[in-house]
């Protein structure tokens, strides 16, 4: 009933649909909420049982930081701690802040106006739940330099059931992680291509998710800022399941190879399962990202799931990962790790990108100032000296 991805259109049932959404309720065309520093806002607040089949949002004329320091969680039925807790931009793939399109299954990132800095963001998952449903954004400010608010617009399409049974419907869960820098013990052969050490125990990994329950794990968006340069995708996934020890129930082969690609790839792509939709740079340096979706292939796990990758072979490389899990298990499940703190979510930039961001800033409150004193001309009047800030210090820097 909930796999959306395979029920036949052509099915006619007893279940009844709605949307829940940014819409102005005074009839106006003012279809947003704004977001203030510090601020959170529940989205939705659901009655089961039902099925989320759709969630899109969208913002306009914001800094890319926004994608870590905007939050999104997810409580389903009675639980008290989220099931989904993912920087907004990471959990659509947007990966360290740098957009990029994905035209993917279960995940889309549309293009909006090339000067308004918007882009409509789709997941396509499917999200049951028996009693009732909680979706809720925060934005976390980074200091006293956060003053700019923002606009964000949103569908959530649910489909409305007359039962669900808990006892085998999995629930979605969504984790995000990083560490910044990985660290090796490879010595003289720190940052090197290849190199003659052995892994066998992968105790030292990127670790990208560890759950305990029942449940089966369908995707996974790997982000890699390679500081160190060269190849570093000699790193080969390891998936251990239900505590067992060496070897691992998924051994890998190289990262690529969990992606789908050929040997190194240095051209971006994005396809319907698989993509390696973010290269800055063909000789691999700077911010990478790919993604995999295991809608033919689930992972299954009955008591727990270690999903880790090499960071070069044998863990060579020192570097900067972060990833999210995607994952459908029965409750309850364990707490996640206390999610980082905005400025330890914050990406690798350049420092001109910071003083171009406070630059941005400033001109975000000079337009609140002129609309008090000349009226509606004064967005218009800010946001073109915003485009041209942006095109000089923002991005060409990428």
């Amino acid at each position: 009933m909930f796999n959306s991805s395979q029920q036949p259109l052509y099915m006619i049932d007893d279940s009844t649909s709605y949307r829940v959404s940014s819409w102005d309720k005074s009839g106006k065309n003012a279809d947003f909420i704004t977001l203030q520093p510090g601020q959170s806002c529940a989205l939705a607040e659901l009655e089961g049982p039902g099925c989320i089949k759709h969630f899109w949002c969208a913002m306009m004329d914001i800094s890319p930081l926004m994608y870590r320091k905007i939050v999104l969680r997810i409580w389903w039925d009675d639980e008290q701690i989220p099931s989904v807790e993912v920087p907004l931009g990471d959990f659509f793939c947007i990966s360290n802040c740098v957009v990029r399109p994905v035209n993917s299954l279960m995940m889309a990132v549309n293009p909006g106006g090339k000067d308004r800095h918007s882009h409509g963001l789709n997941c396509y998952f499917p999200m049951p739940f028996a009693k009732g449903a909680r979706i809720e954004i925060e934005y976390q400010a980074a200091g006293e330099e956060d003053r700019s608010s923002v606009r964000f617009w949103y569908h959530i399409d649910v489909e409305c059931t007359a039962q669900m049974s808990p006892d085998n419907i999995g629930y979605f869960h969504a984790q995000w992680c990083r560490e910044n820098l990985t660290k090796s013990n490879a010595g003289e052969y720190i940052n090197r291509h290849t190199w003659p050490g052995e892994n066998l125990n992968g105790t030292e990994n990127y670790i990208i998710l560890e759950a305990r329950g029942k449940g089966q794990v369908v995707g996974l968006h790997l982000q890699v800022d390679n500081i160190a340069g060269g190849w570093y995708g000699e790193g080969d996934d390891m998936i251990f399941i239900d505590g067992e020890r060496w070897p691992p129930s998924y051994p890998g082969t190289g990262t690529e190879e969990i992606f789908g690609s050929g040997g190194c790839p240095n051209v971006e792509y994005s396809s319907l399962y698989t993509g390696f939709h973010l290269i800055t740079n063909p000789n691999f340096s700077g911010k990478n990202a790919m993604y995999r979706w295991y809608i033919h292939d689930p992972i299954k796990f009955k008591q727990s799931v270690r999903m880790t990758v090499e960071h070069g072979h044998a863990n060579n490389f020192e570097n900067d990962y972060s990833s999210v899990a995607y994952w459908y298990q029965l409750e309850p499940h364990a707490p996640f790790p206390q999610l980082l703190p905005v400025k330890q979510r914050l990406p690798r930039f350049p420092e001109a990108f910071f003083i171009a961001e406070q630059r941005i800033d400033e001109l975000n409150q000079w337009r609140e100032q002129l609309k008090a004193q000349i009226g509606h001309a004064a967005p218009e009047i800010v946001g073109a000296l915003r485009s041209a800030v942006d095109r000089v210090l923002r991005e060409d820097l990428w």
